[in-house]
């Protein structure tokens, strides 16, 4: 286990690094092409390299490390529960999406992001939408089971919040990825909604709430409960996933999407954060005076969960 927990920690650390380095990259290096044609021809190369395989390195870090802590924390079972999922219907919807324009409007992908799948979809984004998803979900899941909420109110609650989450995520991710000045993917048609069509926010939800919902039907255990030390992975992944959306969209666009960017605060951190927090004062209540409760290792994985 002790290997498993390494590896997990270097994907989450080069998934960190790879993000901060593509910021620097988009918004450092290529507005300034003098500085590029000063490097040696081995540093022009690297440079190539990594505005090529950056994009795809990112992304294989994250889902690397989430696929890592979902086998860990909940068992290698419902981890691909969630995982198949979430990859073959999220790509089934882009691959629709991209021929038909249905759920998320006219859109198209453009390079960076790795090879396309039928020529239309990068292998990475179903992957992206795996490890996004999984952190919205588990972040739901544990904040609402926390609160003593059970039955069918935590399944529905989880896929919308998780559902929610994961929108909230593309409210700062579209614009920076479409409407920058280096786009990854371009839209056919004008959208209302500072250039996205509002079905892609709906397409988005749907999409979401699909595969959470077809997962929950796999998971052999109904009832996650995970401890907010547990849950700083989900937490970190979603807010530096987040943050990196939000500052190409800041400093490439103007002050009209401070208002995507603020409601993707209201809808997606503060809640991420306030769930995160609420599954805080179970660990609270084990170290109050009287309580001879002592943390064992069973402890670190949900009630009724066997890892695999």
């Amino acid at each position: 286990m002790k290997h498993l927990v390494f590896v997990e920690r270097v994907c989450l650390l080069g998934h960190i690094l790879a993000l901060f380095f593509g910021l620097a990259g988009l918004l450092l290096v290529l507005p300034h092409p003098a500085f590029i044609a000063t490097l040696p021809t081995v540093g022009q190369t690297l440079f190539g390299w990594s505005m090529l395989g950056g994009g795809v390195l990112y992304i294989l870090l994250g889902t690397g490390a989430v696929a890592i802590y979902a086998w860990r924390t909940l068992g290698w079972r419902n981890w691909l529960g969630f995982m198949l999922p979430a990859v073959f219907l999220s790509l089934s919807s882009e691959l629709l999406g991209t021929s038909t324009g249905f759920p998320f409007g006219h859109y198209s992908y453009l390079n960076g992001l790795g090879y396309k799948i039928a020529g239309l979809v990068p292998f990475t984004i179903p992957l992206s939408w795996f490890y996004l998803g999984f952190c919205t979900f588990v972040l739901a899941r544990s904040g609402l089971v926390a609160r003593g909420v059970q039955g069918v109110r935590l399944q529905l609650g989880s896929i919308v919040l998780g559902a929610l989450l994961l929108t909230s995520w593309d409210l700062v991710l579209d614009p920076a990825m479409s409407q920058s000045a280096y786009p990854f993917w371009a839209f056919q048609e004008v959208g209302q909604f500072f250039g996205m069509p509002y079905r892609n926010l709906t397409g988005w939800l749907g999409t979401g709430a699909l595969f959470m919902t077809v997962a929950t039907l796999f998971w052999r255990q109904p009832t996650v409960r995970l401890s907010s030390h547990q849950l700083l992975l989900p937490l970190v992944i979603y807010l530096v996933n987040f943050a990196f959306g939000a500052i190409i969209t800041l400093t490439q666009l103007d002050h009209r999407f401070l208002i995507p960017i603020g409601l993707g605060v209201l809808l997606g951190v503060l809640p991420s954060v306030g769930l995160w927090w609420l599954t805080r004062p179970a660990i609270a209540a084990a170290s109050e005076p009287g309580n001879l409760t002592v943390p064992t290792k069973a402890d670190q994985v949900p009630v009724g969960v066997q890892p695999e």
